[in-house]
């Protein structure tokens, strides 16, 4: 009886589910509560299992009926990526992709990412926006973009399909004579809280009311980070940057390393691991696809 499972079945089960009745799910669906009620009962007779408890007044999933929601879902969402693959396979090549990249994705990699991109697809024209937080995510939400490439939001909004492509060691530094400088060990979190921190802001309002490895309450906000290494070489506060922009800074004595306290302490301040992110009814395109597994291979491997 099993082969007989059709995705309508799991499409009703997992939207009664979501709404909590029949009738609800009936009228997301657009269908009859009726209908709704006896799919759903004929789908337990062929799996030979109660899903839903269905003695209150609204029906409740059984412990079996949970489980078995956790591969359903999992089913739908596996035919809904096999769609949009195909559909972009039968795309072909896009006309033009466009890209939003995180400030923090090394520049050296993302060059000759771009430079490889012009080799393999000539005649595909490529468009690059360069954003931090949620005015990377924005615009692939939006269907502006493509593809995007997101790091220093930690976590992607549910519609958004994330891939992992390579991390960003970072490190917290200020200028050579700031006094956070003259502090010998570890720096602690008051005094960082005495100092002016530099940190870049969102153009989006995805992180309204969100901080990331904010510690001062005497804040600078910048929308480049070009304007941030300027700002910290000139001494005018403290910040997180990747290692690999400051790294000639900090050989020179430019800049100085600073030790945190506490978590995440250390002259690391860890790394920002960056994702590929798209739409999941928007998958890449062949190019897109390419440009992806590029941007996996760091500049000094290629």
């Amino acid at each position: 009886m099993l082969e007989r499972l059709s995705l309508d079945q799991l499409r009703i089960f997992v939207a009664a589910a979501d709404e909590g009745s029949f009738s609800a799910a009936g009228r997301k669906l657009l269908r009859a509560q009726s209908v709704v009620s006896q799919t759903l009962a004929n789908l337990e007779g062929q799996l030979g299992v109660q899903l839903f408890d269905r003695g209150g007044r609204y029906p409740r999933l059984t412990e079996q009926g949970a489980m078995l929601l956790v591969e359903a879902r999992a089913v739908l969402r596996g035919v809904e990526g096999l769609r949009s693959r195909a559909r972009a396979m039968a795309e072909g090549v896009e006309p033009e992709l466009s890209v939003t990249v995180d400030v923090m994705f090394p520049m050296a990699t993302l060059t000759c990412a771009v430079g490889s991109f012009r080799e393999k697809f000539p005649h595909t024209p490529l468009r690059l926006y360069v954003e931090a937080l949620g005015a990377v995510v924005k615009p692939v939400m939006e269907g502006v973009c493509r593809l995007g490439i997101m790091g220093t939001l930690p976590i992607a909004p549910g519609n958004i399909v994330a891939e992992p492509l390579l991390d960003v060691p970072m490190v917290t530094v200020a200028s050579a004579a700031h006094p956070l400088a003259r502090v010998r060990g570890q720096v602690p979190r008051d005094e960082l809280q005495r100092h002016v921190q530099l940190v870049l802001t969102d153009r989006s309002s995805l992180t309204q009311g969100q901080s990331y490895g904010v510690f001062s309450p005497h804040i600078w906000h910048l929308a480049d980070l070009g304007a941030k290494h300027a700002f910290l070489r000139a001494g005018f506060g403290w910040g997180h940057m990747p290692e690999a922009m400051v790294r000639a800074d900090i050989a020179r004595g430019d800049l100085a390393l600073l030790e945190l306290s506490g978590k995440g302490g250390g002259r690391g301040t860890g790394s920002i691991t960056m994702q590929g992110i798209y739409r999941q009814d928007r998958p890449p395109g062949p190019a897109g696809r390419w440009f992806l597994d590029r941007l996996r291979t760091p500049e000094d491997a290629v």
